[in-house]
C-alpha cells in the first residue's frame, strides 16, 4: 500500500484494487458549541501519508489544539523521513544508491523491526518487495501483465536478510534491491503522535491514520473506544464493534469489486511468490501498538486463515478477525473479549 502520497487514478489502473477506509470511530456524544465538538473532546483531521488523519483527545481547547498540533508535525516528521516520493527521504537515498549514512533513529528502529517481522512471517513480510511492485506497476501502464519469467527474475531482488543495519548505515547485500515501509511505517507514525500526547500530559484519545489506530485511555463517559469494521457489502453498516482501550486496532484488505475477475490484483502483494494475496478478503490486528497491528495485519493477509491465524495465536497479546472472498470469518482466540456488547 502506498501511503506517502495522493496519486492520479488512470483508466489503466481500474483493475487494481486500492484500500478503502475500513474503520469508522464511534463516538457518541452530543455536539457541542465549539466547531461541532464538547467541550471535552476535542478533534482535528489532517491529510497526511496519504490518508486522513484524526486525532482526539480529551481536554480543554485551547491546551489541547497545540498538542494536536504538535502530534501532526511528529506524523509529518515521519513520513519525510520514510516516504519514496521525495528523493530526498532516507528511504529514497537507500533505494538509489544502495546505502545511507547517518540514519535517523526512526528509520533504524523501523527497519530492525521489518527483519523481526520479516524472520517471524519466514518471509511473508519483507519490506524489500519494491521490484516486484515496480514490474507490476510498469506492465500494467503497459497494458499487460509480467510474465512467470520475469517474475522469478526479479523475485531474486527480493530478500529482507540482505538487509544491513550497522549502526548508523543501511545497505543492500544485493544490487538492484529497493524497499518500501508502507507496510509498517504509518502504524510506527501513529505510535509516535501517541506519545506526543500522553508527553503532554493526556490520558485519553486516539490516533487514526486510514484505519491504522492506537487508542488510550477512555471516552469521556469512561466507556472504552469503540471501533467498528465495515460490512463491505453495506459501508453503512458493520460486521463487528470493538471496544478498545490502549491497544491498536488495524485492517489490511480488498472490499471492492473487479472490473475483470480474470485480473485479480491486490494491493498487497505476496513476496515469496511475486503475486498479488487472494486468500483473505481482510485481516483486521489488535495489538499493542499500531506498528504491530500494522504489519502484522499486511503480514497475515498475505499469509491467509490458516497460517495468519497460527502466528498470531503465538503472539502475546494479540487477536485477529479474518474474512475470506467467500465471506467465511476466523477469529483468534481471545478475539471475542474485545466485542461490544452494545
Amino acid at each position: 500500500m502506498d501511503y506517502f502520497r495522493h496519486r492520479t487514478i488512470i483508466t489503466l489502473f481500474a483493475l487494481i484494487v486500492i484500500t478503502v477506509a475500513l474503520f469508522t470511530i464511534y463516538t457518541h456524544f452530543p455536539v457541542g458549541p465549539d466547531n461541532g465538538f464538547s467541550n471535552d473532546l476535542i478533534a482535528e483531521n489532517q491529510q497526511l501519508m496519504g490518508t486522513i488523519v484524526t486525532i482526539e483527545i480529551i481536554g480543554t481547547k485551547t491546551n489541547a489544539e497545540t498538542t494536536i498540533n504538535s502530534a501532526f508535525k511528529e506524523i509529518d516528521r515521519i513520513e519525510k523521513i520514510m516516504t519514496t516520493f521525495d528523493s530526498n527521504s532516507e528511504i529514497s537515498i537507500l533505494n538509489a544508491e544502495g546505502q545511507v549514512d547517518n540514519v535517523s533513529d526512526d528509520l533504524i528502529y523501523v527497519m530492525e523491526q521489518s527483519i523481526h517481522y520479516g524472520n517471524i512471517s519466514e518471509g511473508a513480510f519483507d519490506i524489500t518487495i519494491k521490484p516486484i511492485l515496480n514490474l507490476w506497476k510498469t506492465k500494467i501502464i503497459a497494458g499487460e501483465y509480467p510474465t512467470r519469467e520475469e517474475i522469478n527474475k526479479t523475485l531474486i531482488l527480493v530478500n529482507y536478510t540482505k538487509i544491513v543495519v550497522d549502526n548508523h548505515t543501511i545497505y543492500f547485500n544485493a544490487e538492484g534491491m529497493s524497499i518500501t515501509v508502507d507496510g509498517i511505517a504509518k502504524g510506527y507514525a501513529v505510535d509516535q503522535a501517541v506519545k506526543v500526547l500522553k508527553n503532554n500530559g493526556y490520558t485519553s484519545g486516539f490516533v487514526n491514520a486510514g484505519g491504522d489506530g492506537m487508542y488510550f485511555g477512555t471516552r469521556p463517559d469512561g466507556s472504552d473506544w469503540k471501533v467498528g469494521l465495515r460490512n463491505p457489502e453495506n459501508k453503512s453498516q458493520s460486521i463487528v464493534v470493538m471496544e478498545i482501550s490502549d491497544m491498536a486496532v488495524a485492517t489490511s484488505g480488498n472490499y471492492e469489486r473487479y472490473f475483470n475477475e480474470s485480473a485479480r490484483l491486490s494491493h498487497i502483494s505476496d513476496p515469496r511468490t511475486g503475486y498479488s494475496s487472494q486468500s483473505l478478503l481482510s485481516a483486521t490486528i489488535i495489538a499493542g501498538s499500531a506498528m504491530e497491528a500494522d504489519t502484522l495485519a499486511t503480514t497475515v493477509f498475505v499469509l491467509g486463515p490458516n497460517e495468519g491465524l497460527e502466528l498470531i495465536e503465538n503472539i502475546q497479546n494479540t487477536e485477529c478477525m479474518l474474512i475470506t472472498p467467500e465471506n467465511e470469518i476466523f477469529t483468534s482466540s481471545g478475539f471475542d473479549t474485545y466485542l461490544s456488547n452494545n
